[in-house]
């Protein structure tokens, strides 16, 4: 897979870039409305829809991520994250190179699985693309706590699988349009971040909401790309965040499991 670096991204030591935001927005709207175009897009969900959407992707759903830092601890603590700019930058390397842009894909992959082997297939696929043992169950058990209560209030037939593919098949066995959930579910993982940053380092809440506005656009882009992308198109290179993720396991004290 090859990625073309624009003005926009400017390659620092570690994987972190520098953006100009002004132009991300407009090149985010003009993407968007080129693929909504190209590819007819339903972005439109009934009153039911957005509700059912919004409960899955509260903080209050029982999945537990407020215990997953995704290797952002370990960041803070080697000195990589120390402020909302350089989270800023952190997470958008997530988004653009790294986990949101594959899980992003896999939803998409998931939510058009409607033979349970595929859908197999595709969770092996996340558990694979996974570079930490951490990290890996993290979206295991993020999953299967989604699927079981999904089971339980919907009814729904959802396996064991790991968190964005349980996402991915629940929304299109309620049939909701993948591209909203696909924005939802990465800004529930920003914010679920920026949460745990707020845990680590000096970050108030208004810089808190800052990173996060600035970041949603990010969340747009992303997930309006995955709609129109398939499998092999999955691919990382946020070198700095999945070694943070690796060296999280020996980090002692910690208040996060990855």
């Amino acid at each position: 897979m090859v990625r073309m670096i624009t003005p926009m991204h400017r390659w620092q030591g570690r994987c972190m870039v520098s953006l100009n935001w002004d132009v991300i927005m407009v090149t985010t709207t003009v993407s968007m409305i080129c693929l909504a175009m190209t590819h007819r897009i339903v972005m439109t969900m009934t009153s039911e829809q957005l509700l059912t959407l919004t409960q899955w992707l509260s903080p209050a759903f029982p999945v537990g991520s407020f215990a997953w830092s995704h290797g952002l601890e370990q960041a803070v603590a080697s000195g990589e994250v120390t402020n909302a700019a350089t989270l800023a930058d952190w997470l958008d390397v997530v988004l653009t190179l790294g986990a949101g842009r594959n899980d992003a894909i896999l939803l998409v992959a998931a939510y058009h699985a409607a033979d349970p082997a595929v859908l197999s297939d595709v969770g092996e696929l996340a558990d694979a693309l996974a570079p930490s043992l951490e990290r890996k169950v993290e979206a295991q058990q993020q999953g299967a706590a989604f699927a079981a209560t999904v089971r339980q209030v919907w009814a729904l037939d959802i396996p064991d699988v790991p968190y964005v593919v349980a996402i991915g098949r629940a929304a299109a066995l309620v049939e909701l349009p993948v591209v909203p959930v696909t924005q939802v579910f990465l800004l529930a993982f920003v914010t679920n971040l920026v949460q745990a940053a707020q845990r680590l380092m000096p970050l108030g809440q208004t810089e808190a909401q800052r990173v996060i506005h600035i970041l949603s656009r990010r969340c747009a882009e992303v997930a309006a790309t995955a709609a129109s992308s398939d499998l092999d198109a999955l691919g990382s290179a946020a070198f700095a965040v999945d070694i943070a993720a690796m060296h999280h396991e020996e980090l002692a004290p910690r208040l996060f499991r990855s």
